[in-house]
C-alpha cells in the first residue's frame, strides 16, 4: 500500500483505464522447480551448457550471484549452487500455458516476452464481479495452481506505470496504482528505473536536475521537447496516467525468425535437424498470426562465428514446413561445408502476407489436407509444447530434450 504524503495529484481519475503487467518470477528457474519440486528454496541457476549464468533463483541472487557470471565464479560465491542446463522448449511450453490462462481474464493480451505480458482489464470488473485487485489475485493464484510458478502483477492506468508497479513487490507481489496515487509512487522512483529510459537519457535528465519520475512529470512538456524525442514524451504522458503507448497484440509484419545455438558439432544430420526444428517453430508462429511467407532465408554460424546464408524466393506463399523441406535441403547443401564445426542455425521467413494464392500446377487437394493436418498438430503442440509432434528430419535435435518433460517418444513412419 502506498503511503500517504503531501504533493500535487497528477491524475484525479482513479481508474479511467486498467492495464495489468504480469511478470513471471525467476521464470526459467521456476519452470525447472515446477518440474522438480526438490529444487524449491535452493540456490539454482540455469546456463550450464553456455558456461555462464543465464537465469537464477531469488535464493541465488541473495548470495550475490548475477546473470552473466561465469560458472566457476558463481560456484566460488556459493558452493551449494545447483547449475542446470537450459531447456527452452520447456520454458516455451510454460509460457504458452501462462498466456492461455491470461486469455481467460481478458480478450486483449500483449505478449511482451516469453515471461511477460500486458493485459487490458478496463471495464472487466462487472464481468468478473471483482475489483481490479481481486482480478489480479485470481490471475496470480490460477497461474500458481495450474503451473506451480509465481508471477508478480502491477495494475495502473498505463503500460509504463503497470510495468513499474510489477517490480515493486517481487516475488509473488501485487501492486495497484490508481490515478489519484500516481504522485506517491513516482516520488520514490529513480528516473533510471522508468521503462523506456536508458542510461544515457537518464544521465541527461539528471544534468537537468531531474532525478525522480515525479520530477520528470512535473516539468513542462515544452521544456522536455527541447531535449528529448517523441518516444520520451510518450513516456512522460504515460507516467501522468495518459495512455500514449498503443496497446496492441504483437503481430509480426515484416519477418519471423528463429535461431538456436548448440554445442559446436560437425555432424551434418544433427546440424540439418536443428535447422528443420527452427523452420517448424518459425512456421508455427506464422500460422498463429494467419501469415504466409514469400521468402526464406537460411543461415549457419560456425564455431568461430563465421556466418553463411542464402535467400530463396518461394513460388507460392506458405506457412507449412513440409512444403519447404526440399527447398530447405537445397539451400542447406549450398552453404554447408563438410567437416566444419557449427554452433548455430537459423531461419527467417519474410515478405509476409495475410493471403495465399493458388497455382494452377499445385495439387490444391493435397495442400488442403496438409493444412488440416497442421491445424490438428498445432492444437497438440500448443497443449504439450512446441514440436511435440514434429518432422522426422528434426528428431536428432529433439530426442533428448523431450525426455526432460517425460513425454513419450513415438516414431511414426508414413
Amino acid at each position: 500500500m502506498l503511503q500517504e504524503n503531501t504533493g500535487k495529484v497528477i491524475c484525479t481519475h482513479t481508474w479511467s483505464s486498467a492495464i495489468a503487467h504480469i511478470d513471471a518470477d525467476a521464470f526459467f528457474v521456476a519452470c525447472e522447480q515446477a518440474l522438480n519440486p526438490s529444487l524449491k528454496g535452493k540456490c539454482v541457476a540455469v546456463g550450464k551448457e553456455r558456461g555462464i549464468i543465464t537465469a537464477l533463483s531469488y535464493e541465488a541472487k541473495q548470495k550475490g550471484i548475477k546473470r552473466g557470471m561465469r560458472l566457476n565464479q558463481a560456484k566460488n560465491i556459493c558452493r551449494d549452487l545447483i547449475v542446470l542446463e537450459s531447456h527452452y522448449e520447456t520454458y516455451s511450453l510454460f509460457s504458452v500455458r501462462m498466456f492461455e490462462i491470461l486469455k481467460r481474464f481478458s480478450p486483449l493480451i500483449e505478449e511482451y516476452s516469453i515471461d511477460e505480458a500486458f493485459v487490458d482489464l478496463t471495464g472487466l470488473r462487472r464481468l468478473h464481479s471483482k475489483t481490479y485487485k481481486e482480478i489480479a489475485l485470481s490471475i496470480q493464484s490460477t497461474i500458481k495452481q495450474e503451473l506451480n510458478i509465481s508471477v508478480s502483477i502491477g495494475v495502473s492506468l498505463t503500460k509504463t506505470l503497470a510495468k513499474l508497479a510489477s517490480k515493486l513487490k517481487k516475488p509473488y507481489g501485487i501492486t495497484l496504482i490508481p490515478g489519484n496515487q500516481i504522485h506517491l509512487f513516482l516520488k520514490d522512483t529513480p528516473i533510471e528505473d522508468v521503462w523506456g529510459i536508458g542510461p544515457n537519457t537518464a544521465s541527461l535528465l539528471k544534468k537537468l536536475n531531474i532525478r525522480t519520475a515525479l520530477e520528470f512529470v512535473e516539468k513542462d512538456e515544452n521544456f522536455l521537447k527541447r531535449y528529448l524525442s517523441k518516444p520520451y514524451i510518450q513516456t512522460y504522458n504515460e507516467l501522468k496516467g495518459i495512455q500514449s503507448i498503443e496497446f496492441i497484440p504483437k503481430l509480426p509484419n515484416k519477418s519471423i525468425s528463429k535461431a538456436q545455438s548448440f554445442a559446436p558439432s560437425n555432424k551434418e544430420s544433427f546440424i540439418f535437424s536443428e535447422l528443420v526444428k527452427n523452420l517448424e517453430l518459425a512456421s508455427y508462429k506464422t500460422r498463429r498470426h494467419g501469415l504466409f511467407a514469400k521468402k526464406l532465408t537460411v543461415f549457419l554460424k560456425t564455431s568461430d562465428f563465421q556466418v553463411s546464408f542464402i535467400k530463396v524466393a518461394l513460388s507460392i506463399p506458405t506457412n507449412l514446413p513440409i512444403m519447404l523441406t526440399n527447398t530447405l535441403k537445397e539451400a542447406f547443401n549450398k552453404i554447408y561445408t563438410q567437416g566444419l564445426f557449427y554452433r548455430q542455425t537459423g531461419i527467417v521467413l519474410s515478405d509476409l502476407t495475410e493471403k495465399t494464392q493458388q497455382d494452377l500446377f499445385e495439387d490444391t487437394v493435397k495442400i488442403e489436407k496438409i493444412e488440416r493436418i497442421y491445424k490438428a498438430l498445432d492444437k497438440i503442440n500448443s497443449r504439450f509444447g512446441n514440436n511435440t509432434v514434429c518432422l522426422a528430419s528434426s528428431l536428432a535435435s529433439k530426442q533428448n530434450k523431450k525426455q526432460h518433460l517425460n513425454l513419450p517418444f513415438i516414431d511414426i513412419k508414413i
